[in-house]
């Protein structure tokens, strides 16, 4: 049951040739459920074509701060995952961060 303390969040980047993932998308997406009040990714996905994969990212992401912007997970990525979707995932996480600030500045301006 949603609770209004919540958002759901997506980012997007186009998916390098030779994926497995290219097959089955064109994009990389990546998802969170962000803590409305602190901007906290609890929970994170991302559409990489294994589990495995799609899980890594996520402990990644999870407890990320997009108040604080992205970029400590960019290099956890760049330093930690070692994969062709590697600058697809970091667009994808870059666009999240800005949907995400874009909401804000959307709110403050709706008070």
């Amino acid at each position: 049951m949603l609770n209004g303390k919540t958002i759901f969040i997506a980012g997007h980047a186009r998916l390098p040739q030779g994926m497995a993932a290219k097959n089955v998308f064109e994009t990389l997406t990546i998802t969170a459920e962000v803590d409305v009040k602190y901007g906290v990714i609890l929970e994170a996905s991302c559409t990489l074509a294994t589990e495995h994969g799609r899980e890594f990212i996520g402990r990644i992401l999870r407890g990320t701060s997009l108040k604080d912007g992205v970029e400590d997970s960019v290099k956890e990525i760049q330093t930690y995952y070692h994969g062709k979707a590697t600058n697809a995932l970091i667009a994808a996480l870059k666009d999240l961060g800005q949907h995400f600030q874009q909401m804000q500045t959307e709110d403050k301006h709706s008070v």
